[in-house]
């Protein structure tokens, strides 16, 4: 892959790339940034009392640990990892998993194929978690119709997949228009879990001491295993938390703060604190403690804002699997898929319809297999903090190496928040025959299909390259010998502008033809987000015959031969794309012997290449001018 430039650290995404006021950035993270994280209420403080309790009533001891185990997790994790350090760590104004791998790659070249390798992991843990959050978010908020009327016990599973299944059937027309609501109905959730909380913290005032560290140091170290468990289901509280520096690049770093430090913490602290306050007055409230902080009337109005709200948290993590995968895409890890934009005025607006129906077949097979959220609070947790850890691993060497902090300085800041994601990492996994096994499942899936691609891609590249012939050379021979000529441009897609395509070479040899303009097109991918429009496309017009073009994308965007086109005008080459050939490259591949995979992973490698898109529609090239030449390829 190549090499992305050098980018500023600590800049000001928001402010060169957003026309938006700045508080209207604040309303639109609110409702994307913090949807995920906002309805950990509905299940996190339950949760974890429940196992602290061991069965029996809910007692102060561990209220009290729960509540401060729950705001020191928010305030390390969420406030000083990624508010104050990861949101600095901007790749040209983006962040998330591949930004980041690709920033410590552009500036850490010998530890490239561990980046790449944390790289891919942390995309595969995103899946395990990307499943699980509708199926719980969507669980946990109507399990509030049981507490309406028992009769609705019954009614949990089917409303909840109706909903799972309206919500990625609505996928294909694009999120543009929901987004617009977005920010103002989640502000009005976190102000309605803020007033909750609020008005039951007066029956145990005492619960505000609950933010006092010693009460979750003490839980911890005096319940060893048990603590342990407690601390895997206090992280319910944190999950989402990956999404503050995921988002960066939509909103900017100090409306995402902002919104963070100034509202949502607060709601989400008293909400949580007016639980504890309620679960001590009265513990049989430990049953449901969000949904019994409201009066009897105000049941189902809450239950429907608490299913419009996960629907939200749903939303965001659908939309982050389809940016992630059109990464992936881009930067060589996946099969090319079919990706279909909603929006002409956002290019970030997506939908790919293979990753939409995947998602959808595994959220309906959680909901079904793990019946309630209880259940699956014992899956959730696993690819968060996995995330959590890979993130941390990567963003030691941008400080390291990019920052130029001296390694103990990096390590002092690194070193203790990769201890607690490690010790939240280790409670998690204990609960592995509980249903954690379900998103490593997924990881591990996700990730064996990433590693074959690349590993299988990367031979069938070095065949290719070994069977092509240099163009240069080519040139001469054809200078010396020149075939017959035919009038037009033709176009060749080839990964080298260097080598003479396959396309052009079975062309020569077949048809015994040249066209009287022939243009060597190479679509790179940089290891940045974005590349601006003037760099777009370098145009080598060193022979009359053969015009070598590179068009540079970055892993955010999408390839479009018309728009390369358009670019080359520009730098006066005119083509006229009516008028133009474009000849592929289809490759035939099959099994062999002296294979340097496994038969399983060849077999596996071929099976993906199958399923990848037509070059044609995935580089938008007009059916009616496209020639495709088959070759075979033993890998």
């Amino acid at each position: 892959m190549a090499r992305a430039k050098a980018t500023d650290i600590g800049g000001e995404p928001g402010e060169t790339t957003h026309g938006a006021p700045f508080w209207t950035l604040v309303i639109g993270s609110i409702g994307v940034v913090y949807g995920d994280i906002g309805t950990s209420p509905l299940y996190a403080f339950r949760e974890a009392v429940r196992a602290a309790s061991g069965g029996s009533p809910a007692n102060s001891e561990a209220v009290f640990g729960v509540l401060s185990l729950i705001f020191w997790s928010l305030v390390l994790i969420v406030t000083l990892k990624y508010v104050i350090v990861l949101l600095r760590a901007d790749n040209k104004g983006e962040g998330g998993t591949f930004a980041l791998m690709a920033l410590g790659q552009s500036v850490a070249k010998r530890s490239t194929p561990l980046l790449l390798a944390l790289g891919i992991a942390g995309a595969s843990f995103f899946y395990g978690d990307a499943v699980i959050t509708p199926a719980i978010s969507v669980l946990s908020a109507v399990e509030g119709l049981k507490l309406v009327s028992p009769m609705f016990e019954h009614w949990v599973i089917p409303i909840a997949l109706v909903i799972i299944v309206g919500l990625f059937a609505v996928q294909s027309h694009g999120t543009a228009r929901v987004a617009t609501f977005f920010g103002p109905l989640t502000i009005v959730w976190f102000l309605t879990l803020a007033i909750g909380g609020g008005l039951h913290i007066a029956d145990n005032p005492t619960i505000v001491a609950a933010l006092n560290p010693w009460y979750g140091a003490r839980f911890l170290f005096t319940h060893g295993l048990l603590g342990l468990t407690v601390l895997g289901l206090v992280f319910l509280a944190v999950t989402g938390a990956e999404a503050l520096y995921a988002d960066l690049g939509h909103f900017g770093r100090r409306p995402i703060q902002a919104a963070w430090v100034g509202f949502v913490f607060p709601c989400l602290m008293l909400n949580y604190m007016g639980q504890g306050a309620l679960v001590l007055s009265d513990a049989e409230a430990l049953a449901n403690p969000f949904f019994l902080l409201y009066p009897e009337w105000a049941l189902i109005p809450m239950v429907i804002l608490a299913t419009c709200a996960t629907v939200v948290a749903s939303q965001a993590v659908i939309t982050g699997a389809f940016s992630l995968a059109r990464q992936a895409i881009q930067l060589g890890l996946l099969p090319r898929f079919s990706i279909k934009h909603t929006s002409e005025a956002m290019a970030g607006q997506i939908y790919l319809p293979r990753v939409n129906w995947l998602l959808l077949i595994g959220v309906i097979l959680t909901v079904i297999s793990f019946k309630s959220s209880s259940n699956l609070a014992t899956a959730y947790g696993v690819s968060v903090t996995a995330t959590l850890v890979i993130n941390s691993l990567m963003a030691f060497f941008v400080i390291w190496r990019y920052w130029r902090w001296p390694l103990w300085k990096v390590a002092g800041l690194m070193t203790p928040l990769l201890l607690i994601e490690q010790t939240f990492f280790a409670a998690n996994i204990l609960k592995l025959f509980e249903g954690a096994w379900f998103p490593v499942a997924i990881a591990a899936v996700i990730g064996l299909i990433m590693f074959t691609w690349v590993r299988g891609y990367g031979i069938l590249l070095k065949i290719t390259r070994r069977n092509e012939a240099d163009l240069d050379w080519l040139v001469r021979k054809l200078e010396a010998k020149p075939p017959a000529r035919v009038p037009g441009t033709a176009i060749f897609l080839s990964a080298d502008v260097n080598a003479a395509p396959t396309a052009l070479m079975h062309n020569l040899k077949h048809n015994r033809v040249l066209h009287e303009r022939n243009i060597v097109l190479s679509i790179r991918t940089e290891e940045t987000p974005r590349v601006p429009r003037h760099e777009r496309v370098e145009v080598d017009r060193s022979n009359e015959t053969f015009v070598r073009v590179i068009a540079s994308y970055g892993f955010m965007e999408s390839p479009s031969i018309p728009k390369i086109l358009e670019s080359c005008r520009r730098k006066d080459l005119n083509v006229d794309i009516g008028a133009t050939s474009f000849f592929l490259s289809r490759r035939s591949l099959r099994t062999t012997s002296k294979s340097e995979m496994p038969r399983w992973q060849e077999n596996l490698f071929i099976w993906l290449a199958r399923t990848a898109e037509d070059a044609t529609t995935y580089f938008k090239i007009p059916t009616d001018r496209v020639v495709e030449v088959g070759t075979q390829v033993a890998i």
